[in-house]
């Protein structure tokens, strides 16, 4: 026995606005204030950014075809404070719609990150005061990248290690060779 498939609505039959409108809206989901994160993050981005600045003036800026040791923090510095005053306005043009806590800290990258980057700083330079020796630039990178590699939710060695040649190349050729930084490449206790 064959069923019936009931009979589809001719192609000109007319649609109530209401449903029209609600077939062709996107789906957002629940909308959020952001502003209070705005204004947070343009303040720590103009606060880090004049510190930066400021820093960088007790050191001899040069310009641009001739920099000195200040230079970089100095336009990064003056970069940093342009984004936050863009982001500050950007959040106060917006206005407010209604009350919006800045959420949760989120701890596990926030220590991941930082703690990469002072395992960075040890393992390239040393720490002479605990016993630490250097231990050079390659390393530096791959404990920064590794480290730095475990804040997210996904962690594939593979890629983490691509990741890390590549870098450690990259920062051998841009900061060695191309600036002439003289920055030890490997541990110094292998390099006698």
């Amino acid at each position: 026995m064959m069923t019936e498939r009931p009979a589809a609505a001719p192609m000109n039959a007319p649609v109530s606005a209401p449903a029209l409108a609600a077939a062709h809206a996107p789906d957002t989901g629940p909308r959020r204030d952001t502003r209070q994160q705005d204004l947070a993050s343009g303040c720590l981005f103009c606060v880090l950014g004049g510190g930066f600045a400021v820093g960088a003036r007790g050191y001899e800026i040069g310009h641009a075809t001739q920099m000195g040791p200040g230079y970089f923090p100095w336009v990064l510095g003056l970069c940093l404070v342009v984004l936050g005053g863009l982001i500050l306005v950007q959040a106060f043009w917006r206005g407010v719609s209604g009350p919006n806590p800045a959420g949760r800290w989120a701890w596990r990258p926030l220590v991941l990150i930082l703690g990469a980057n002072l395992v960075f700083g040890v393992l390239l330079a040393g720490w002479p005061a605990l016993g630490i020796p250097g231990f050079g630039l390659v390393v530096a990178v791959f404990a920064l990248v590794c480290i730095a590699s475990l804040a997210g939710g996904r962690f594939v060695l593979r890629e983490v290690l691509v990741l890390c040649a590549v870098l450690a190349a990259g920062s051998y050729g841009v900061f060695v060779k191309l600036v002439g930084l003289a920055l030890p490449m490997w541990p110094d206790f292998l390099l006698g």
